[in-house]
């Protein structure tokens, strides 16, 4: 009976073992492993033990025995994202923001049918917008500020059904506002500040009911602003300056009660909406500081 009891405590042992060590799937941890040879890892800030348990890794937020969550904010990760997050499918939250990333998005970065944030500011990644988001269903926050971006914004933008937050300011982004962002029904921030982009705003942006935070200064829009803007009751933030707008007229019916901020070259309305110059330092504010560290 003695032997009987050590030989089932044996196997339950090496069973909870098994069952501990194969918590996530081997495709998912392998794509950890590559990720950690490709930025660096010894020299990251909070390393990961390789030969530990994945859930005891540093930003590894595992649920089910899959990986939900990579968050890596600020960790010092330096060089090329690999291909193969794809194989995380059940992740939810991506945060890379505010380490020394660089080169291309992977093929398949756009893949993550369950991602809901993904953020990427404040790197050195290169190269031109992915064009299909169409897998991109459930994403409600894309930030991608203070990269090297180049190329156009694409229309599939617009495929993102569920985006809230859409940051693609200080980049290199040139070409037209594509007409699909007026699709993005659930949008409450569109900040493109500080880009390429140019020629005359064709979208609808009364249709973007829930926007509070409207930021296109410093690039090179011109024309009229659409007067479908001034029916927008939830703004909050604007800022405009810095462009070839030949006339912004149609804000003046715009509903001032919400804002907090308006930022034009026009003196006048800047006056009408109560700008002052404290509130033209939040362009800085909002480049560099991290409010949801996700």
């Amino acid at each position: 009976m003695k032997n009987l009891f050590n030989y089932l405590s044996l196997v339950l042992f090496f069973t909870c073992s098994i069952m501990v060590n194969a918590q996530i799937p081997t495709n998912e941890k392998q794509f950890l492993i590559d990720l950690h040879k490709s930025t660096g890892g010894e020299k990251w800030q909070n390393k990961w033990n390789l030969q530990a348990d994945p859930s005891s890794w540093y930003g590894v937020e595992i649920a089910d025995g899959h990986v939900t969550g990579l968050k890596l904010y600020r960790n010092n990760l330096k060089g090329k994202i690999p291909m193969g997050v794809s194989k995380l499918s059940h992740l939810k939250t991506l945060n890379l923001a505010f380490n020394i990333l660089e080169g291309n998005l992977p093929n398949d970065f756009f893949q993550l049918e369950e991602l809901t944030s993904l953020r990427l500011e404040m790197n050195k990644l290169t190269g031109a917008l992915p064009k299909d988001y169409s897998q991109m269903k459930h994403l409600e926050e894309l930030s991608m500020f203070n990269n090297l971006f180049q190329g156009t914004i694409p229309e599939g933008i617009g495929e993102m059904s569920n985006l809230k937050t859409l940051n693609l300011s200080s980049n290199y982004l040139e070409g037209s506002l594509p007409k699909s962002i007026e699709k993005l029904g659930k949008l409450e921030q569109l900040e493109l500040f500080g880009n390429k982009l140019a020629g005359s705003i064709e979208v609808d942006l009364g249709r973007l009911v829930n926007l509070r935070e409207l930021i296109l200064s410093y690039n090179q829009f011109e024309g009229d602003l659409p007067s479908s803007m001034a029916s927008l009751t939830n703004l909050e933030f604007v800022q405009l300056q810095g462009n070839d707008f030949r006339s912004l007229n149609s804000l003046l019916r715009m509903p001032s009660s919400k804002l907090a901020v308006f930022d034009s070259d026009d003196e006048f309305l800047n006056l009408k909406f109560g700008t002052t110059e404290a509130s033209r330092t939040r362009i800085v504010d909002t480049k560099f500081e991290d409010t949801k560290r996700n």
